[in-house]
């Protein structure tokens, strides 16, 4: 028994099955939702942390080192991220979009008009195979690219998500969970450096309504505030270097996930659909070429 025949078989009756079964779609789908979930998870990070710069962007500190009145805004050494932020943005909203896209053509592509129009051509391929008679059919060669073109159809989308799934899992899933773990502690030291900000405003303003009866008690009160300043403004410089720190440690992990992102998402994709088209066209040329020598 011709040893090409039996494999053929053997692969038609495997892509049958796995077209009927389901089970590379399933997979590929929960791959995707995942892969969907983890995406928007960083959009939502990436979003919070744009409004904690926000406020701190608009948070305003007044300090009076040597009685000369000097109003701060500590949060604008942080305007260059948030502009990295913002397009760092747009890139998931895009990279959510594409794994939502995915399912929505997983779903099509799955549906039981493909599978069945891909048993029907599937059934043609092998009778094509074992039948003499109908290897010299003008036909068969029209219907097996129509096969290898329904197969891309039905099998493209699984085999993409679940080869990117693959790689990203390998290499890129630690690295894509450690970035967005520190721009959620990035956010919280952010935003507890606003508190700071916005506590010692509400000192400033208090102590400024304060009634002194007495020309000494006032004296002491200038003197102690006139030392407070001093402090805060030590204070201040201490926290603006604090938010010159996490606006580095923002910029290279966000330039990190930009790039996990892409690659999942754009760059992987595009890859193993070439390498499937490619696959398909030369298992169609061979198989073509294969039933004009038979004949």
């Amino acid at each position: 028994m011709d040893s090409r025949k039996l494999l053929r078989t053997a692969l038609v009756v495997v892509i049958a099955g796995a077209a009927i079964s389901g089970t590379t779609d399933n997979i590929s789908q929960q791959y995707a939702e995942q892969a969907l979930t983890r995406a928007l998870a960083t959009f939502t990070v990436a979003r919070t942390l744009n409004g904690v710069i926000s406020v701190a962007q608009g948070t305003e500190v007044a300090v009076e080192p040597g009685g000369v009145g000097v109003i701060l805004t500590p949060g604008q050494v942080l305007d260059p991220v948030n502009d990295l932020i913002e397009r760092f943005s747009s890139v998931m909203l895009v990279a959510a979009s594409s794994l939502g896209l995915q399912l929505v053509l997983l779903k099509i592509t799955s549906s039981w008009v493909v599978t069945a129009l891909l048993i029907g051509v599937l059934a043609v391929w092998l009778a094509s195979v074992w039948l003499q008679q109908l290897q010299g059919n003008k036909y068969i060669a029209p219907t097996l690219r129509l096969t290898m073109m329904l197969v891309f159809v039905r099998f493209a989308i699984p085999v993409v998500i679940i080869c990117t799934n693959f790689l990203f899992s390998t290499f890129l899933l630690t690295d894509q969970e450690s970035a967005t773990a520190a721009l959620e502690g990035t956010s919280a030291k952010i935003e507890e450096i606003n508190v700071q900000f916005e506590d010692e405003t509400d000192s400033e303003e208090t102590s400024e309504t304060v009634d002194m009866p007495s020309r000494m008690k006032r004296a002491t009160q200038e003197w102690l505030s006139g030392v407070g300043d001093w402090f805060g403004s030590i204070s201040v410089s201490a926290r603006m270097e604090q938010l010159k720190a996490s606006a580095s440690e923002v910029t290279s992990h966000i330039v990190h996930l930009i790039v996990i992102f892409v690659l999942q998402t754009i760059l992987f994709p595009l890859g193993f659909l070439y390498i499937f088209v490619e696959v398909l066209k030369a298992a169609a040329t061979r198989s073509i070429s294969s039933l004009a020598s038979a004949s």
